[in-house]
């Protein structure tokens, strides 16, 4: 990664974070600048979030691990996360219109997870997000040992988890994600 881009990610989520201070109130950027520069794995990880219109931001710090949890922001489901099935093993049963990729496979491509269903409802109480699209949720191993797998939306003013066919996919379903810095 060159030191531009470094900069450039840097610089550009210093600035979400100040148009956004309802997502992080009693949080300064400051502390979490200089957590991100000593792992610079995890500015790479915001860049590949970035650029496919996850809108990464800092919504919570654990003060029992000292992390900071970035998670997308962006109002629908990345675009360039979408139309994906959910783990490599769904996408190996499909015999025909397989989709390019997995949001399992995706995810830890680009160094981040899926949000749980808990978290996501935590995103869904800080802003409404996925009002016309729909993300896939990191799914128990009970469920997803059964062929499915959860996705959740926002609908009627609630946020709603459902499941599906672990190897569907949809031009309006992708996957929301997180790091820990």
């Amino acid at each position: 990664m060159t030191r531009d881009l470094y900069n450039s990610q840097l610089a550009r989520s210093e600035m979400r974070f100040a148009a956004h201070p309802q997502r992080h109130k009693g949080l300064v950027w400051t502390a979490i600048q200089s957590k991100l520069l000593a792992q610079p794995e995890k500015i790479q990880s915001l860049m590949a979030m970035e650029e496919t219109g996850g809108e990464p931001d800092v919504i919570a710090y654990d003060k029992l691990t000292g992390c900071y949890l970035f998670m997308d922001c962006s109002i629908e489901s990345p675009k360039g996360r979408r139309s994906v099935c959910y783990d490599s093993d769904a996408l190996a049963s499909r015999k025909n219109n397989k989709p390019l990729n997995s949001a399992i496979q995706m995810a830890q491509e680009m160094g981040i997870a899926l949000l749980t269903e808990q978290e996501y409802s935590t995103l869904q109480r800080i802003l409404p997000v996925d009002t016309k699209t729909s993300s896939w949720l990191l799914t128990p191993p009970e469920i997803r040992s059964l062929g499915g797998a959860l996705f959740g939306d926002f609908r009627y003013g609630r946020t709603f988890t459902y499941h599906n066919g672990a190897e569907s996919y949809y031009a309006s379903r992708g996957f929301r994600g997180k790091i820990l810095v």
